[in-house]
This record gives structure tokens, sequence and C-alpha cells, in this order.
């Protein structure tokens, strides 16, 4: 995979362009050049269907990864810029606009993880209320989290989704559910079954 992504990388990179991590994933994605190395049926792929529909797919941090490390590596060798690649911030700023497009018609969150990738997303809520105050913000219309770190109040990681009211991402309304486990196992079940509706 990392020849077909550092080409995507540096068509941009040469042309000046920048994108977000989610956006050079979907140009790889439905430029087919990975369909020699399918195993399964794209039907069944969420990340293709996510591709399909334009989904925004919001992993700040998204450095810590390996895509993150790999794109690094060029960066340092002299071969990519690192501004190629948008940061966090452009990360937030292109959530607040796509959820004020939006949420009209209710926008759930669906939090895969804890911590910073897992968290970022849904303070998009608060920042626009609070600190942009628009408080015509709807809160968002169901809130979902996987995670398999242990739960407790104060955790960042392990914040039951009720804490998340008390810092304005949540109304007390808020349709909320956790799922306690491995999310590398649950969310593709999940997905799975979304995706046969």
């Amino acid at each position: 995979m990392q020849k077909h992504i550092f080409k995507i990388w540096k068509d941009a990179d040469d042309k000046g362009e920048r994108y977000l991590p989610h956006e050079f994933m979907y140009k790889m994605l439905l430029s087919g050049v990975l369909e020699e190395y399918y195993e399964i049926d794209l039907k069944d792929s969420w990340m293709y269907a996510a591709a399909e529909k334009n989904l925004p797919i919001i992993c700040p941090g998204w450095e810590d990864s390996t895509m993150g490390n790999i794109f690094a590596s060029y960066v340092l060798k002299g071969e990519l810029k690192a501004s190629t690649m948008k940061s966090g911030i452009e990360y937030m700023t292109f959530l607040a606009d796509w959820y004020t497009d939006n949420s009209e018609n209710g926008i759930g969150f669906f939090q895969i993880g804890g911590g910073i990738a897992g968290d970022f997303p849904i303070c998009v809520i608060p920042m626009l209320y609070q600190d942009m105050e628009r408080t015509d913000t709807p809160f968002s219309s169901y809130f979902c989290q996987i995670s398999d770190s242990t739960t407790s109040y104060g955790s960042y990681s392990g914040a039951v989704p009720n804490e998340k009211i008390t810092w304005g991402k949540l109304d007390i309304d808020t349709p909320k559910f956790i799922i306690e486990s491995d999310a590398t196992i649950v969310a593709p079940l999940i997905f799975a079954y979304l995706l046969d509706y």
C-alpha cells in the first residue's frame, strides 16, 4: 500500500495541493490501484462505502499512526512537504463547517476508541456553541462509543457518554450507547450490518 499512497501524496505535493488524511485514503481507494489486493467483495467494505459517500472520517492525531509515521519519514527524507497533509486544526475547522452544513436533519457520532482520536470530533459541538457563540448549534442526534478502556468518570479515554453532558458535548436526552469491547471486532460487525440495508 505504501507505494500507492506515496504516489498520491507526491502528486498532491508536486501540484501544491493539500488534503486531510481520510481524503488521501479515499483518493487511493477510488483510484482502483488496490483492486489486485482485495480479499473481500467491495460491497462488504465499510471504508469503500464511506469513500463512495465521501463521509468525513475525523482522525486527529493521525501522525501517531503507521501511515502518519510513513508520511513523516518522507518529510524527513525531503521527498514530501509536511504542509501537504492538512493539520488537526484544519480537521476541526473542516468538521465545524461540515457539521454546520449537515446537522439540520440530525447528525450522530460513532466514536471508535478514546483519547484525542475518539473524542475530538464531538468537541465540535461545544466549540461551535461556546467559542463561536452559535447558540442554535444542535446537539448530535445520537452518540455511540466502542471502547475497551476501563470505564470511569474523569477518564478521557474511558469517560462514559453521560459525562459528555457536563462538557456540553451531549444533551441529557441524546440517545447514548457504549459498547465495551474490541473495536477491531465490533466495528466491522456493525458496519457489515448497516451495509446490508
